[in-house]
């Protein structure tokens, strides 16, 4: 083909304001490829507007898929009489063979199973041209390397947006009027598109709009179409001050322009996003059933966000399962820490440090309390190292409340081996169940038969756990020296990672606060009249009768917190440890506040996060505690080493635990024949003692001065207590 036979050019380009954005640059490699040619595109009605103030484009001609058959075929004899040299046709209709070019694309192209960008698709159709079929088959192609030099740049070519002077005055005129200045930090977020399955939830967007203005000080500018505009208007209601509706109020031109101004563009995958790509403006892109390969955005500098679910992506207009979840799995927090992230760095990626990024991950750990939230840990090194994945944790029904509404989880599995999964029938319906998932690498912390069989079963292509049990079934297995208890047990749960050649930075306990729990507790501490600062919790109970301090040693620390400190004290059990609550009580001489069995996990949470110490002994709420970031002083008494503080004490920076070696060659635990002689050698002096060294407890006369500073003595009072 010699280029300068070419003199008239017809572009076939696309309808939806996206993807005709995402065509320009194979007109900006014609106009470089054919300058004495002269090109006319035709466009559906919606997408005129991106291409109207390209001057290099000599008509646009309009094309109404829905328009009458008699007025379609009258615009096919208009082409037809062009006699048009060439016709690259994006859309692949027929019109080409009924207009007769000189050359165009083929109608039928093979579709290339290849990872491209919609824009390199597009780029790679113009290195296709054919001449018509009555031509001799040598000029039926051009050699390679006149097709390759069409594509030039290709990989690295910007789609391209023009505006005017018009558009110019338009939008700085309309930045005046809001009071917006050129010394603004401007971000424009776009919480509309074109298809409901791909707006994330429009309280998501409220909630990153409150946080960007606020912890960034932004002015956030509302964008979309005119069907955008009630969307956008809801949201600036619920922020009111520092954001500002131009939904419906400005083109696709003037868009451009504006985003030249501002720092950052947040937005689903829609025409917005693609405009950003034309102004190379940094971009968080969040993703739901739409592929970021083909769709996502070109600038530098932009983050995608989304979750691999199974069915992800799947590209359909309606979701099959009736729910959002690939978008909703998104949270605020993560669009927030990305927009922090590209204020502050040049260059922003997602860091993914193991060898193979794993689309589907299962987190398995079924046993108690302590343990599992001595696994959150994990949650979150995962995350950092797979943020798009999809990650989901299988627990026990009575420790789902530790994690439930863990912001670094994306879905809870309840694995009930005790009743309802515990079955044959009941096991086999659960793997069936778990299979839908399509997890591709399990990590289980805690091995059992039952959970080593369940993900075998289950189809989970890599499944890093212990050699203990069944754990000839795991693909990747840890020899079990847990009972050697050389480190702690999150450690131990950290080394799963390692495995997978994570090297955690994260190793803080983490337990999410719930609304309700929090009401809850709010309205029992008024019940009761504890005031800040006031309340001290006591835990007497515990898993086995070699891990209980003797409740009158609670009730004696008690009596003295509140005679001392003025302490209200609560005695929190739960229901199968009522009676020593009860015992505690008893035996006391001021009356504590009880809550036996009152309170869910997440409750108990809450309500640690108010008080001012927590005395326990070794049990799950310790390290609950710990998560919350109260002040533990945990009583342990076995003398093994795989159940020692090393390995199970709390994490805290004020915690202290209590033990004592009463010197026993053996330690029988549960089974001890001494009378558990080591839980009695911590006396209550001592844990008054480790009260003192924590220091958050004012004694009375410290809160008579701060109520009267007149009238204290000015003296502090002190405690000392004997050793043992």
């Amino acid at each position: 083909m010699d280029r300068k036979e070419i003199k008239k050019i017809l572009v076939i380009t696309l309808s939806n304001i996206g993807d005709v954005i995402l065509t320009t640059p194979v007109l900006e490699a014609l106009k470089e490829n054919f300058p004495q040619g002269l090109l006319d595109v035709l466009v559906g009605p919606r997408g005129k507007e991106v291409l109207e103030k390209d001057s290099g484009i000599r008509k646009l001609i309009i094309y109404d898929k829905r328009a009458l058959l008699r007025e379609r075929l009258n615009l096919i004899k208009k082409l037809h009489d062009e006699r048009y040299d060439l016709v690259v046709d994006l859309r692949q209709t027929v019109i080409p063979l009924l207009i007769r070019p000189r050359y165009r694309t083929p109608l039928l192209r093979k579709s290339k199973k290849d990872n491209l960008h919609m824009r390199d698709r597009h780029l790679r159709s113009i290195v296709m041209f054919r001449a018509p079929e009555h031509q001799p088959p040598k000029a039926r192609f051009a050699s390679e390397a006149r097709r390759a030099s069409l594509a030039k740049g290709g990989s690295t070519r910007a789609p391209e947006v023009y505006f005017d002077k018009i558009d110019e005055q338009y939008i700085n005129n309309l930045l005046t009027k809001e009071g917006i200045s050129s010394t603004d930090m401007l971000v424009v977020i776009a919480p509309g598109a074109r298809s409901s399955t791909k707006r994330w939830p429009k309280e998501y967007f409220m909630e990153v709009c409150r946080r960007i203005k606020d912890e960034f000080k932004a002015k956030i500018i509302l964008v979309g179409d005119s069907n955008d505009c009630g969307l956008c208007a809801e949201i600036r209601e619920g922020i009111k001050e520092n954001i500002f509706n131009f939904a419906g109020k400005i083109t696709i031109p003037q868009l451009r322009f504006l985003l030249e101004k501002a720092k950052i563009l947040i937005t689903n995958d829609s025409a917005v996003l693609h405009c950003g790509s034309a102004a190379n403006i940094p971009t968080i892109a969040i993703f739901g059933p739409t592929d970021p390969i083909k769709y996502g955005p070109l600038a530098n500098n932009s983050v995608v966000l989304r979750r691999l679910l199974a069915c992800v992506p799947c590209e359909k207009a309606q979701c099959r399962y009736r729910h959002r979840k690939c978008l909703e799995s998104v949270k605020p927090r993560e669009v927030v820490e990305a927009t922090e992230k590209l204020l502050q760095a040049s260059s922003f990626q997602h860091r993914v440090s193991a060898p193979y990024n794993y689309k589907r991950i299962l987190v398995i750990r079924t046993d108690r309390i302590g343990d599992v939230v001595l696994s959150t840990p994990v949650i979150k090194n995962l995350r950092d190292n797979f943020p798009q994945s999809f990650i989901a944790m299988m627990v026990s029904p009575y420790t789902q409340d530790i994690i439930q509404g863990n912001p670094f989880l994306d879905d809870v599995i309840i694995f009930d081996k005790e009743e309802k999964d515990k079955s044959p029938f009941g096991a086999l319906k659960f793997i069936f169940f778990l299979r839908k998932y399509r997890f591709d690498l399990a990590i289980i912390l805690h091995p059992t038969n039952r959970v080593h069989i369940v993900s075998f079963l289950a189809g989970i292509p890599r499944r890093v756990g212990y050699s203990k049990k069944t754990g000839f079934l795991n693909t990747d297995r840890v020899g079990e020296e847990k009972y050697r208890g050389e480190k702690h047990e999150l450690e131990y749960n950290l080394d799963l990672l390692r495995v997978l050649g994570i090297e955690p930075r994260e190793k803080t306990l983490f337990v999410p606060l719930q609304r309700k729990a929090e009401q809850k507790v709010d309205l029992f501490l008024r019940k009761h009249a504890v005031k800040n600062g006031d309340l001290v919790m006591v835990h007497p109970g515990a898993s086995c009768p070699s891990k209980i301090w003797p409740p009158q040693n609670f009730a004696v620390v008690s009596d003295k917190l509140t005679e001392r400190y003025n302490s209200k004290i609560l005695i929190a059990t739960d229901k199968k440890d009522r009676a020593l609550g009860e015992e505690v009580a008893e035996f006391m001489k001021h009356r504590p506040i009880l809550a036996l069995g009152e309170f869910s996990l997440s409750e108990l949470a809450s309500i640690l996060k108010r008080a001012e110490l927590f005395i326990s002994n070794d049990s799950g709420p310790v390290h609950i505690a710990a998560a919350v970031g109260t002040p533990v002083i945990s009583i342990f008494g076995r003398k093994q080493p795989g159940l020692s503080p090393r390995r199970w004490g709390p994490l805290g920076k004020n915690d202290i635990v209590l033990h004592k070696d009463v010197g026993c060659s053996l330690c029988l635990a549960h089974n001890c024949r001494i009378g558990f002689k080591c839980l009695k050698a911590i006396t209550p002096e001592e844990v008054l003692e480790a009260a003192e060294r924590i220091g958050v407890l004012k004694s009375n006369i410290s809160r008579r001065q701060s109520r009267d500073p007149d009238k204290s003595s000015g003296k502090n009072q002190s405690f000392d207590f004997a050793q043992d």
